[in-house]
C-alpha cells in the first residue's frame, strides 16, 4: 500500500541516516530518475510498481543490482494482488538460478497455517531459514468477541450496528482507549458523531473526557489548528477520526494525541491498521463489508485485513490482554470464527492473471517457448500448492498417475494461456514447435500493465480516423472497468454530470461505459461528486487512465495512425494535468493565481502569440497589471522547441532528414525536472499516416545547445507536395512544433543502373596466369579462382584499363588487386605501384601479407609503408620500393607537390582499396587523392592505371567513370553475389535506454550462437571497448545458467595456460579460460596476436570485438553477430548510427570459403532502423561525396600553394576531376542544387569556388588579384606544407603573441581543428575530472565535453606520465601523432612574426616526444629512470645524459641498480642520444643597417663509423610513432625578443648551414640556438660576439620576415 510505503521510507530513512544510507520511495505517485536510483541503497515500493519496472527491459541495468528483496505481508499471496507477488518472486528466483547472482529473499507475514508452502516457494532452507511463531507468542493475548446482527433491512441494520458500537465503546470509556474501524472515509465522521450525540443524549459524555482534566485543555488548544471541519467538531469531546483523505498535519496530530492518551475514541479506516502502528486496548470492527470499485460492489473484508486490524488490539507496554470485537452480519459469523481460530491456508490466485504474466515473461525474453514456460511455472507458488492439494486446483487423477512433477498439467495450463494471448494478437504461438514470439501489442500490454482482454478490445475498436470523442468511448470499454455497474441511486447525479462534461457521450445514463466516460471527464474537469461509491469509482478510473491511455497512444503510434495517436497523447496529458486542451496552458504550472487563469481563459487570445509580448503588454491583455511579469516568466518557461530540417535524398525511395532542434525556453527545475521527453513524428501530406516516429530526450545539461537528429524517411512516387515533421512534448499540452517539409523543388536522384550479373563461368585454374613464378605464389593456397575473380580476370590481367570492382566484403577482391600488380610486374622495368588502404592497421596488414607473398618474387619485391612524416617518406620514395602502401592522408601530403617530385608522377598503378569509404569520414581526402592522380596523369601524360575495390554500390557506374573505367571494366556485382550464400537474421529491439539495450541483446546473441552456430566460430561486434568486457560477462552468465560454462572452449585448459601466461590484460585471461575472447583497439599488441591465434586455431569459439576493429580484425568466422548499430557521439551527446560501410565490413567477416558452405549474420538494431538496414543489405550502397562540405578549403589551399591553381578558372577545372562533380548532376538535391541545367551547374560551381576562396582570403591564407588570379600567402604555405586546416593556421596567427608562454601554447595547440574528431565517450567526464585534479596547468573555463579540453588534459597527462585507462591511451596516441606537425606550424607562424618565443614551441615539441615537463630533469627521458634513480644520480652530481655516458661501468651499475634488460634499454637510448658539435663563424665585414649579415654554422654529429648513417630514429618509448631527429637553428636577440633567422635541418654526419639576417643600427648581443625537436637537454645556446652596426646608406630600417624555407 502506498500509505505503508511512505511510512517505511520515513522510518528507515531516519534510522539509517547516520550510516549515510539513502532510502527511496518508488510508487505510482513518485517516480525515481535513473540518477536517483543510482544514489539510493534501499528502495521501498509496492509489488505492482516493482513488477512494472522489472517487466521493462529498459531498466535492467539497475534492477540487476538488487541483492536483497524483503517482502512484507507475504500472506497477500492469497489476495487478488497475490499473482503480482508470485510473478516478481518467480522472476527473481529464476533469474538468480540462471545467472548465479544470488539475491536474498526475506518474507514476513502474519501467522498462517501452511507456512511451509510459502517457505518452499521462497526457496528457504527449512532447517535454517524458517521461523514460525504462533498465537501464543502474541505480546498480549487477544480476547475475541463476535456480534452478529440479524436485521435484514439495510437502514435498520446500520442503526443497530451503531447502537451496538456505542455500547461497546461506553464499556471502555474512561478506562481504556478504543479504535473503531469503519470502511469508508465518510463513515468515520458519521460514526464518531453518532456515538458523541448518543453520549450527549444519554448524558454519558463526561466519561469520555472530564471537563476539568488537562486533556480537555490540550484538546481545546489543539482544535484551532485543525483543517478538517468534522475533526474540529469532534476533538473537544475526546473523539477523533483518521483516514487517508485528511491532510498530513491533521493525521499526525490525531496520531500524536491518541498516542499521548488525550483521545479516548478514534474512528478510522483500515489504512491506519496497515500504515500506522497505533495500538489500543480495544479494537472494534464495525461491519465487515467494504466497497470494491473494480468489482463495482460490496465484498467481505479479506482475512488479512481483519487480522491486521485485530493486530492493533492490546498495548504490550500497558495491557495484559487486548480486546477485539467484530460486529458483522449474522450470516458471516461462522466464517470469521473459523478464520480467526482454525485459520484457513493461503492459496495461490495465480491462474487468474496467468495469461498477462506469461505475456510479460515472453516480452522480457525470459520465456521463448512452451518448455521454458512450463519450467517458469515451476517457480510459482501455484505449482507448490498444486503439488500439495491437487484437488483444489482441479488436477484430476489422470494427471497424477505417472507425472509426479505435473509437467503435463503445466503444459496444458500454458497452452491455454498462450492460445488466449494469440487470439488477442499479443503473441505469435507456433503450436508445433511451441515457440512464442512477442508482438508490438504484447510489448505495450506488458509495459503498461494492461490486461490482455483489454488489448483485444482496443485492437478491435481503434480505427485510423478516430477523434477524441471516439477515443473516450474506447477507453470506457476497457476490460478493467467491465464490472463497474450503474446503481439506481447514482443515475440522477450521473445525468447531471452528463450535461456538464464537455465531450458528448453517446450512450445513455443506463450504460456502464457512459459512466466510466463521464467519470474520467469529471476528473479532468475537477468536478465535485457526492455519492461515496461514485467517488471510489472515479478514483479507480483515474488510477487506470494514465497507463491505459498511454497504451492506446502507443498502439496508434505503432500502427502509424497520426490522428488518433495525436488525440490519445493529448488525452494522456489532459488526465495527467487535469485540464482540457481548450484551457490556457498556464494551468500546467503549479500555483498560478486563479484570477490570472480566469482572465487568461476569458480573453481567447491564441497561445502562440503570448511569446511575442512584453510583460506590460501581457499585464494589459489579461487586465491584471502586476501579473504581467509572472506570466511572462512562465510563458518563457513553457517547453518550446525550434526545428529546422535539411533534406537530402539518398535513393529514389529514401530521404535523409537532418533535424536541428533548438530549445527556446528557460529551463526551471521546478517545472522541468532534469529531462523532458518529446516525440518526433513525421506525417504524410494528409497528416494521416505516421512515416517515422522516435523519442527525443532533452536533458537539463544540454538545455542551451542545438541538437541534431537524423531521420531516414520513405519516399513515394509520385512525389507528394510535402511532409510534416512535428516535435510534440510527452507531458505538456500545447507544446508542439510542426514544420512542413516542402518537396516543391525536390529532384529525386537518377535511377541506379542494374548491378553486373555474376556469370556462371568455369572457375579459372592457376595456369591462366601463364607465368610459373606467379602461379607459385598461389599454389597450396588456392586451387582455382572464384567466380568473381574469374569474371574480372580478363580486364585486370590482360589489359591496362582502369577497373572498378564492387562486391561484398570477403569475395576475394585482394586477389583481384594482385592480378593488376602482377600485370604491372610482367612488363620490363615496371614502374612503381601505390596501394591505398583507408586505415593504418590495414596498411600494416597489407604490407605484412604482401611481403610474405611477393618477398621472393622476381628476385624479391620490396613492399614499403609510408610513415606520415614527410622527410622520412621522401627518403623511402627515393630508395625505391615496388609497392608503396599508405593511407589517403599520407599519400595526399606526398602527392601535393607532384610537380617537383618525379616519384609521384611516375606511378604505374594505383590500387584504391575499400573505395566505398569515399562516402565516409575519410572520404574527402580519399577523393582528393584519386582526383589528383587522374589530373596528374592527364597533365604529365604518364598513364596511371587505377584499380578500385569496394563493396557493392548502387551507383558503381558513376564511381567507375570518375576513376576512368569504361562501362566494360566496371564490375558492380549485387550484394548477394557472395562466394558463400549468407543468411541474414534481423532482430529489432525497442529499448530506448542504451545500457539496458546492450544487456537485452546479450541473451538473444547467446541463443543465436547456440541455435545457428553451436560449434563453429562466431564474431560479435559491440559499440565500444567498454562494452566488450560487459557483453562477454553477460554471455558467460548465460553459459553458466545452461550449466556449461566452458561451452565455447575447444582446447584443454593445460594447453591454453602457456598462452595465457603471456597476456597482459587480466580481464582477458578470465574470459579466455571459458573460450571467449575480446578484441578492441586499445588492447596490447601482443594480446591481440594471442587472441587472433587462439581464435584462428579454433581454441576459442567466440570473439567479441569493438566497432573500431571492424576494419583491422584479421580473422574470419562462420557467423557474425552485430549487437547494436549505434555508438555514443560525445560532441553531440547522442547515439548515432554506424556508417553502413562499417556494417558491411562487419558482415564480411563471416566468410570462410575454404571451410564453410555458407555463412550467417545476426543484425540486432533498434526498431526504427530496421527498414533502413534491410534496404541496404539487399541493395547496393549509394555513396555521395562530402568534399564540398568537409575539405574543399584545404584542398584548394594545397593546390594553390603548389601553383596548380593560379586563378579561379583553374579551381573550376580542378573540381571537374572530382567525384563530387560526377554526382552533382545525378543527385542534385543532395548538393543543394535545385536544377540541373547547364547554366545552373556552372553558376553553382562558380559560387562554390567564390565563397571558398573568399573564406581563404578572410583567413589570410591567399590573396586574389584583379578578381581572378590567386596566390598563396605565408599562412597558406604553412597550412599546405604541414597539412593542417586553414582554420587552425588562422587561429594560430591570431592567438600566438610575442609573450605567449607554455600554458598559452598548450591551450592554443589543443584548440586546433585537427582535434575536433577526438571521441568523447559516455560518462568519461568522471575520469577526466580525476586527471584534471592531478595535472599542473589549469584553465579558466573547464568543459569536460569538449574535445579541445580533453586534448589539453591528455597532453599534460602525457608529460606527467599518468597511467590512463585503455580508451584514453588510444586517444592520447591519436593526439600525439598530430601534435608535432601543429607545433612545427606554431614555430613557423611565430618565426614569420619574428617572435623569439618560438623557442617555447620547440621545447613543447621535445616534451611531446619524450613525455616530460620542461622543468623535469633531462634524465627522466631515459627508460627505467624513476624518481629514485634520478635522486641517486643528482646526489652523485650526474645531471645530464652525457654525464651518464661518461660514467665508468662499475660506477654506473652502482648508481642505476638495474637488471640486464633494463641496462640494455638504457644503453640503446644513451647511444642514440645526439651529441652535436657546433662551430660558427660570422663573416667579417663592415656591418651596415639593412645589409645581410651571414652566419655560417657547422654541425658535426658523432657517429660510429660502422653504423648506417640513415638510422636516426628517436628512442622515445612513450611516443607512439617512429620519428627522425631534426634540428632548428635560430639566431635571436634576447634583449628585444626578436628572432632574426631560422632553419630546420636533419643532420646525418656533418653539414654546414648559412643563416643570413639584417640588423638595425646600434650594438647587438645575439645568440645562436641549436634546438633538437626530439630530445630534452641536447640543445645549445651559444652567445655570439657583440655586433656593432653602422647606419646604412639607405636605411628604411625595414625588417624582412625571415621565412622558414619550406622544404629542405
Amino acid at each position: 500500500m502506498k500509505a505503508l510505503v511512505q511510512e517505511m521510507v520515513g522510518n528507515f530513512g531516519t534510522r539509517l541516516q547516520p550510516f549515510g544510507i539513502k532510502v527511496g520511495e518508488l510508487t505510482g505517485d513518485s517516480q525515481l530518475t535513473k540518477q536517483q536510483i543510482a544514489e539510493t541503497q534501499i528502495i521501498v515500493t509496492t509489488p505492482e510498481k516493482w513488477d512494472v519496472i522489472t517487466r521493462k527491459s529498459t531498466d535492467t541495468s539497475y534492477t540487476n543490482l538488487v541483492r536483497l528483496i524483503i517482502v512484507d505481508e507475504i500472506h497477500l499471496l492469497h489476495d487478488e494482488r497475490g499473482p503480482v507477488l508470485e510473478s516478481i518472486l518467480a522472476r527473481t528466483v529464476r533469474r538468480m538460478e540462471q545467472t548465479g547472482e544470488y539475491v536474498r529473499l526475506v518474507g514476513l507475514s502474519a501467522t498462517l497455517p501452511n507456512y511451509q508452502d510459502v517457505a518452499t516457494f521462497l526457496r528457504v532452507d527449512p532447517k535454517k531459514g524458517l521461523f514460525y511463531f504462533d498465537a501464543s507468542y502474541r505480546p498480549c493475548s487477544l480476547q475475541q468477541e463476535f456480534i452478529g446482527v440479524t436485521e435484514k433491512k439495510a437502514i435498520k441494520r446500520y442503526q443497530v450496528m451503531n447502537e451496538v458500537c456505542y455500547e461497546k465503546v461506553l464499556d471502555q470509556a474512561g478506562k481504556n482507549q478504543t479504535l473503531v474501524f469503519v470502511h469508508s472515509r465518510k463513515e468515520t465522521a458519521k460514526t464518531a458523531k453518532f456515538i458523541r450525540d448518543m453520549a450527549i443524549e444519554k448524558e454519558t459524555i463526561t466519561q469520555f473526557v472530564k471537563p476539568d482534566s488537562a486533556s480537555r485543555e490540550i484538546l481545546q488548544t489543539e482544535v484551532e489548528g485543525v483543517k478538517d471541519p468534522n475533526l474540529r467538531d469532534l476533538l473537544p469531546f475526546g473523539f477523533a477520526i483518521h483516514h487517508a483523505g485528511m491532510s498530513r498535519e491533521d493525521r499526525t496530530l490525531v496520531e500524536d494525541l491518541f498516542g499521548d492518551k488525550h483521545i479516548q475514541v478514534l474512528v478510522c479506516t483500515a489504512t491506519l491498521a496497515w500504515g500506522v502502528n497505533l495500538p489500543a486496548h480495544t479494537v472494534i470492527i464495525k461491519g465487515t463489508q467494504i466497497y470494491n470499485p473494480e468489482k463495482g460492489r460490496w465484498v467481505e473484508l479479506s482475512s488479512q485485513d481483519v487480522l491486521q486490524m485485530l493486530g492493533r488490539a492490546g498495548r504490550p507496554q500497558f495491557d495484559v490482554f487486548g480486546e477485539g470485537i467484530i460486529i458483522t452480519n449474522h450470516s458471516e459469523l461462522q466464517y470469521y470464527l473459523s478464520l480467526l481460530n482454525q485459520q484457513l491456508p493461503i492459496e495461490s490466485q495465480f491462474v487468474s492473471k496467468l495469461a498477462d504474466n506469461l505475456n510479460a515473461e515472453i516480452v522480457l525474453g525470459n520465456v521463448r517457448n512452451r518448455d521454458e514456460a512450463v519450467q517458469w511455472l515451476g517457480y510459482t507458488y501455484l505449482y507448490v500448492r498444486m503439488l500439495r492439494s491437487p484437488a483444489l486446483y482441479s488436477v484430476g487423477v489422470d494427471y497424477m498417475d505417472d507425472d509426479p512433477h505435473l509437467t503435463q498439467k503445466r503444459v496444458d495450463i500454458i497452452h491455454t494461456a498462450a492460445v488466449m494471448l494469440e487470439k488477442c494478437n499479443l503473441v505469435k504461438y507456433d503450436r508445433k514447435t511451441g515457440v512464442f514470439a512477442s508482438t508490438e501489442l504484447g510489448r505495450i500490454a506488458s509495459h503498461y500493465y494492461v490486461a490482455y482482454s483489454s488489448m483485444a478490445i482496443y485492437n478491435q475498436h481503434l480505427k485510423p480516423t478516430m477523434s477524441t470523442i471516439e477515443l473516450f468511448r474506447v477507453f470506457a470499454l476497457s476490460n478493467e472497468f467491465k464490472l463497474i455497474p450503474v446503481r439506481q441511486e447514482e443515475k440522477l447525479e450521473l445525468s447531471k454530470l452528463l450535461e456538464r462534461v464537455p465531450i458528448p457521450v453517446k450512450e445513455g445514463v443506463e450504460e456502464p461505459p457512459s459512466k466510466i466516460n463521464v467519470l474520467l471527464q469529471a476528473y479532468i474537469s475537477g468536478l465535485k461528486l457526492d455519492g461515496f461509491a461514485l467517488v471510489a469509482d472515479m478514483v479507480y478510473v483515474q488510477q487506470s487512465a494514465g497507463r491505459i491511455l498511454r497504451a492506446m497512444f502507443e498502439i496508434c503510434l505503432k500502427r502509424g495512425w497520426a490522428i488518433p495517436a495525436g488525440a490519445a497523447l493529448d488525452m494522456c496529458k489532459m488526465v495527467e494535468r487535469r485540464m482540457w486542451s481548450s484551457m490556457t496552458p498556464l494551468r500546467q504550472f503549479p500555483k498560478v493565481r486563479d484570477d490570472i487563469i480566469r482572465k487568461a481563459e476569458g480573453k481567447q487570445f491564441p497561445w502562440h502569440r503570448y511569446f511575442d509580448l512584453q510583460p506590460p503588454e501581457i499585464g494589459e491583455l489579461i487586465g491584471i497589471q502586476n501579473a504581467g511579469k509572472i506570466v511572462h516568466r512562465l510563458v518563457h518557461c513553457f517547453p518550446k522547441l525550434d526545428i529546422q530540417a535539411h533534406v537530402q535524398p539518398i535513393t529514389r525511395s529514401l530521404m535523409r532528414v537532418d533535424l536541428t532542434i533548438t530549445p527556446d525556453f528557460q529551463w526551471d527545475e521546478r517545472y522541468h525536472g532534469t529531462a523532458q521527453t518529446f516525440w518526433i513524428v513525421v506525417e504524410d501530406v494528409d497528416g494521416e499516416t505516421i512515416l517515422f516516429h522516435d523519442q527525443f530526450i532533452l536533458r537539463q545539461r544540454y538545455a542551451e545547445d542545438e541538437h541534431t537528429v537524423t531521420l531516414t524517411i520513405p519516399m513515394y512516387e509520385p512525389v507528394p507536395p510535402n511532409y510534416y515533421v512535428s516535435v510534440v512534448s510527452d507531458r505538456w499540452l500545447h507544446s508542439e512544433t510542426r514544420l512542413p517539409i516542402s518537396f516543391k523543388h525536390l529532384i529525386l536522384p537518377e535511377k541506379f543502373p542494374l548491378p553486373t550479373p555474376l556469370l556462371d563461368l568455369q572457375p579459372l585454374p592457376l595456369s591462366a596466369l601463364r607465368n610459373k613464378e606467379f602461379e607459385a605464389v598461389y599454389e597450396g593456397k588456392v586451387q582455382s579462382f572464384n567466380k568473381i575473380q574469374t569474371q574480372v580476370f580478363q580486364a585486370l590481367y590482360n589489359s591496362d584499363d582502369s577497373v572498378f570492382i564492387g562486391a561484398p566484403t570477403g569475395s576475394g577482391k585482394t586477389i583481384c588487386a594482385e592480378f593488376a600488380v602482377l600485370r604491372l610486374w610482367s612488363k620490363p622495368n615496371a614502374p612503381r605501384a601505390v596501394c591505398i588502404e583507408p586505415f593504418q592497421e590495414m596498411v600494416d596488414q597489407r604490407v605484412a601479407e604482401w611481403k610474405a607473398k611477393f618477398g621472393r618474387l622476381q628476385g624479391g619485391k620490396d613492399i614499403v609503408a609510408l610513415t606520415g612524416e614527410t622527410s622520412a617518406d621522401l627518403r623511402l620514395m627515393e630508395k625505391g620500393g615496388d609497392v608503396v602502401v599508405c593511407t589517403p592522408s599520407q599519400w595526399d601530403i606526398l602527392s601535393r607537390r607532384w610537380k617537383q617530385r618525379k616519384h609521384v608522377q611516375n606511378i604505374g598503378l594505383l590500387i584504391a582499396d575499400e573505395i566505398q569509404l569515399v562516402g565516409g569520414e575519410i572520404g574527402p581526402t580519399y577523393e582528393v587523392v584519386i582526383s589528383r592522380t587522374r589530373y596528374v596523369s592527364a597533365q604529365t601524360e604518364n598513364k596511371t592505371r587505377i584499380v578500385a575495390c569496394g563493396v557493392s554500390l548502387a551507383n558503381g557506374r558513376d564511381l567507375g567513370e570518375w576513376l576512368g573505367a569504361s562501362t566494360h571494366t566496371v564490375f558492380n556485382f549485387s550484394p548477394s553475389a557472395r562466394p558463400l550464400p549468407m543468411e541474414v537474421h534481423l532482430q529489432s529491439f525497442s529499448i530506448p535506454h542504451f545500457p539496458s539495450l546492450m544487456i537485452g541483446m546479450a541473451k538473444p546473441a547467446y541463443l543465436a550462437i547456440v541455435e545457428h552456430s553451436p560449434n563453429k566460430p562466431v564474431i560479435a561486434f559491440v559499440p565500444s571497448r567498454k562494452q566488450c568486457q560487459l557483453t562477454v560477462n553477460d554471455i558467460l552468465v548465460y553459459c553458466q545458467a545452461d550449466g556449461n560454462e566452458d561451452r565455447f572452449l575447444n582446447i584443454d585448459p593445460a594447453d591454453l595456460q602457456p598462452h595465457l601466461d603471456h597476456i597482459i590484460d587480466k580481464g582477458l585471461i578470465e574470459c579466455l579460460k571459458h573460450g571467449i575472447g575480446f578484441y578492441h583497439e586499445s588492447l596490447d599488441r601482443q594480446d591481440k596476436r594471442i587472441v587472433e591465434r587462439l581464435f584462428e586455431a579454433g581454441a576459442i569459439q567466440l570473439l567479441v570485438a569493438s566497432r573500431e576493429t571492424a576494419w583491422s580484425l584479421p580473422v574470419a568466422s562462420y557467423m557474425v553477430i552485430i549487437m547494436g548499430v549505434q555508438y555514443y557521439e560525445g560532441r553531440e551527446h547522442r547515439y548515432v548510427d554506424y556508417p553502413v560501410t562499417d556494417v558491411l565490413q562487419m558482415l564480411g567477416r563471416a566468410c570462410r570459403p575454404s571451410v564453410d558452405e555458407s555463412s550467417r549474420c545476426v543484425l540486432m538494431c533498434q526498431q526504427t532502423r530496421k527498414e533502413f538496414y534491410k534496404k541496404f543489405l539487399s541493395e547496393g550502397l549509394p555513396i555521395e561525396s562530402h568534399l564540398p562540405t568537409h575539405l574543399l578549403h584545404d584542398y584548394f589551399l594545397s593546390e594553390i600553394a603548389v601553383k596548380t591553381i593560379e586563378n579561379k578558372q583553374d579551381a573550376m577545372d580542378i573540381l571537374t576531376w572530382t567525384y563530387f562533380y560526377r554526382r552533382m548532376t545525378q543527385n542534385p538535391n543532395y548538393y543543394n542544387l535545385s536544377n540541373v541545367s547547364h547554366r545552373h551547374l556552372s553558376d553553382h560551381l562558380s559560387e562554390l569556388v567564390e565563397s571558398t576562396l573568399n573564406d581563404l582570403v578572410g583567413s589570410k591564407c591567399i590573396s586574389i588579384e584583379d578578381e581572378m588570379d590567386v596566390s598563396p600567402l605565408n599562412l597558406g604555405m604553412i597550412a599546405a606544407y604541414y597539412n593542417i586546416s586553414y582554420v587552425t593556421v588562422e587561429v594560430f596567427s591570431m592567438s600566438l603573441k610575442e609573450k605567449t608562454k607554455l600554458k598559452g601554447l598548450l591551450e592554443i595547440v589543443s584548440s586546433s581543428a585537427e582535434f575536433e574528431s577526438i571521441p568523447i565517450r559516455r560518462h568519461e567526464d568522471v575520469l577526466l575530472r580525476r586527471i584534471y585534479d592531478r595535472v599542473p596547468v589549469k584553465l579558466d573555463q573547464v568543459n569536460y565535453d569538449a574535445p579541445h579540453f580533453k586534448t589539453f588534459l591528455l597532453l599534460q597527462a602525457h608529460f606527467s606520465r599518468i597511467q590512463l585507462p585503455p580508451d584514453l591511451v588510444t586517444d592520447q596516441a591519436i593526439i600525439l601523432s598530430k601534435v608535432l606537425n601543429l607545433l612545427a606550424a606554431c614555430v613557423d607562424v611565430m618565426s614569420s612574426n619574428a617572435y623569439l618565443n618560438a623557442l617555447g614551441a620547440m621545447d613543447l615539441s621535445q616534451m611531446c616526444v619524450q613525455a616530460a615537463w620542461d622543468s623535469d630533469s633531462p634524465l627522466r627521458q631515459i627508460p627505467h629512470f624513476d624518481a629514485e634513480v634520478i635522486k641517486r644520480c643528482k646526489a652523485a652530481g650526474v645531471e645530464s645524459v652525457i654525464d651518464i655516458m661518461e660514467l665508468e661501468d662499475d660506477q654506473r651499475n652502482e648508481l642505476l641498480q638495474m637488471d640486464q634488460r633494463q641496462m640494455r634499454d638504457v644503453a640503446t637510448f644513451v647511444n642514440a642520444y645526439p651529441n652535436l658539435d657546433v662551430t660558427h663563424e660570422l663573416q667579417k665585414d663592415d656591418y651596415t643597417a639593412g645589409a645581410p649579415i651571414v652566419l655560417k654554422v657547422a654541425l658535426d654529429r658523432e657517429v660510429d663509423e660502422d653504423e648506417e648513417d640513415d638510422d636516426q630514429v628517436v628512442v622515445a618509448p612513450l611516443y607512439p610513432q617512429k620519428k627522425m631527429a631534426n634540428w632548428w637553428l635560430v639566431v635571436g636577440e634576447p634583449s628585444t625578443r626578436q628572432l632574426l633567422a631560422i632553419r630546420k635541418v636533419t643532420v646525418r654526419k656533418q653539414m654546414t648551414v648559412k643563416l643570413d639576417f639584417t640588423l638595425p643600427k646600434g650594438e647587438h648581443k645575439l645568440k645562436l640556438y641549436v634546438i633538437c625537436d626530439s630530445y630534452v637537454g641536447a640543445d645549445h645556446d651559444i652567445p655570439l660576439d657583440p655586433i656593432t652596426v653602422a647606419e646604412g646608406a639607405d636605411s628604411d630600417e625595414d625588417e624582412e620576415d625571415s621565412d622558414e624555407e619550406m622544404e629542405d
